[in-house]
């Protein structure tokens, strides 16, 4: 069973505006779905939720996004499961 490990990929957007995290975060999704990696983590930082709940509501509404949950171990984080075919 595939799972989020440290050399999963990760994109950091920590500290950049909520409308730039669309464009970096949609282009991320579709490369890691091309490349089949089934798990990718976000970084939004744990300042302040406002990067967070961003991330989260585009990762909602994301077709390619299977789910998804805050790292327990790093709140600042947030790990993403890839919809992956795994027939192509």
């Amino acid at each position: 069973m595939e799972m989020f490990s440290s050399n999963s990929p990760v994109l950091n957007v920590h500290g950049e505006t909520t409308d730039t995290v669309v464009y970096f975060l949609n282009d991320f999704i579709k490369d890691n779905v091309k490349l089949k990696n089934a798990y990718v983590g976000i970084i939004h930082g744990k300042s302040s939720n406002i990067l967070r709940n961003r991330v989260h509501e585009l990762l909602k509404k994301n077709k390619l996004v299977d789910s998804y949950k805050v790292n327990i171990w790093n709140p600042g984080m947030t790990i993403v499961k890839l919809k992956i075919d795994k027939n192509q």
